[in-house]
């Protein structure tokens, strides 16, 4: 048998090409399935521990789903918002601690995250470079945002309009970099946090007074703009940037229980505090829901692992295919191998020594695929974090 997988051996490295190519096609063939499997298990482990640590989550009546992916992976797709009356009407209740989040903002494809100091603790997310934003007009990255965007504390950024022509909407606002969170495996690591107000301020519900001047007495501009940071209407100024000169001059105006949000981060204090924060919602009338992100998930982690399923299925008819490929291939080498097949029964060798040195040959082909197998395997294990918070996750 020795001298069986020495023959095999020999052959096998004679005909490098041939070897490599089915040594890759059956890596690729067990190593699919593998690798959707480990993203899918890995997707709903990090999807799952985000929604459970999420008791409650209060918005608009509509679309759970939307509702908990916009609250908790910053997706904007909910376009009706609530405001913050709905937080009072939380508080008021004694029964749960709300925190309010407002997603509809980005800056360079990362989404700008309005939250209030408390979600910092609730999230367990601490600094790791800087410090905490303390003023209007700063924000914490996310380390993955950090390094996406270049910018390290001390830095600023712009935020993205809305829409380039429009006016008389959102701005954009020069937020000052006060620190970057250290890494948590969560959506967090990709968004820019800045405070309510802050995000009211890009709404354009704040805003500063200055005296200003009159666009004639500035010099060195063209004539009828103004000051690339000021744009003159009236008395009215509004900035693009909030230093720690024009601080004092920025308020709101209108009733802050007015102001928006998307959603509120519902933490009740005991089961009963919950039971009770869900029978106040039941009534039709309410044009808000309060949902519990697990079920929502679960409904998303179902309907994903149908798709994953069909995946499989998928696999299984081109593995079949590739399989019989391989078969045929392994027939058309045999006829081709006639006259060294000839030489080995002149020699006396008998058919099943033939059958034996083909069988080493499968059985080399196997190892060494399987031992590449593991290799990717280990290499998507490593990586699948990543991979899932980069294709799977919202």
């Amino acid at each position: 048998m020795q001298h069986d997988f020495y023959l095999a051996w020999r052959y096998l490295r004679h005909h490098r090409t041939r070897t490599f190519i089915l040594i890759a096609c059956l890596s690729l063939l067990a190593t699919l399935p593998l690798a959707l499997h480990e993203m899918l298990d890995e997707g709903e482990t990090q999807m799952t521990a985000r929604a459970e640590s999420t008791p409650l989550l209060l918005g608009s009546k509509g679309s759970a789903l939307d509702l908990t992916l916009n609250a908790l992976y910053f997706n904007p797709t909910i376009q009706t918002r609530i405001t913050m009356a709905e937080v009072d009407r939380i508080a008021e209740t004694g029964w749960a601690d709300p925190l309010p989040v407002y997603v509809r903002f980005r800056v360079q494809n990362h989404p700008l995250v309005g939250v209030t100091l408390d979600y910092f603790d609730f999230r367990r997310l601490s600094i790791a470079h800087g410090s905490m934003m303390a003023m209007l007009g700063e924000c914490v990255l996310g380390s993955d945002a950090a390094e996406a965007l270049g910018i390290k504390p001390g830095n600023s950024l712009l935020t993205t309009p809305e829409n380039l022509f429009d006016l008389s909407g959102a701005y954009p606002l020069k937020l000052h970099v006060a620190g970057v969170l250290a890494k948590s495996h969560t959506p967090d690591d990709q968004a820019v946090l800045i405070d309510l107000q802050t995000a009211w301020v890009i709404e354009g519900l704040g805003h500063g007074h200055s005296e200003g001047k009159k666009p004639e007495q500035i010099s060195g501009l063209p004539f009828g703009q103004a000051d690339a940071n000021l744009v003159h209407d009236a008395k009215l100024v509004t900035y693009s940037e909030i230093t720690p000169e024009n601080l004092e001059s920025f308020h709101f105006h209108g009733n802050p229980s007015t102001y928006p949000i998307s959603a509120v981060i519902v933490l009740p204090h005991d089961r009963k505090s919950s039971t009770l924060l869900k029978g106040r919602y039941l009534d039709n009338e309410e044009k808000v829901q309060l949902v519990q992100p697990l079920e929502s998930i679960q409904g998303l982690m179902k309907n994903i692992f149908r798709v994953g399923v069909l995946f499989d299925a998928v696999l299984v008819l081109v593995g079949s295919a590739m399989l019989l490929a391989l078969g045929l291939v392994f027939a058309l080498s045999l006829r081709l191998r006639q006259r060294e097949l000839q030489t080995i029964f002149l020699l006396g060798c008998s058919k099943t020594k033939v059958l034996r040195l083909v069988a080493a040959e499968i059985l080399l082909l196997g190892l060494a695929s399987s031992a590449v197998c593991l290799a990717l395997v280990e290499l998507i294990h490593f990586y699948v974090g990543g991979l899932v918070r980069q294709f799977i996750m919202p």
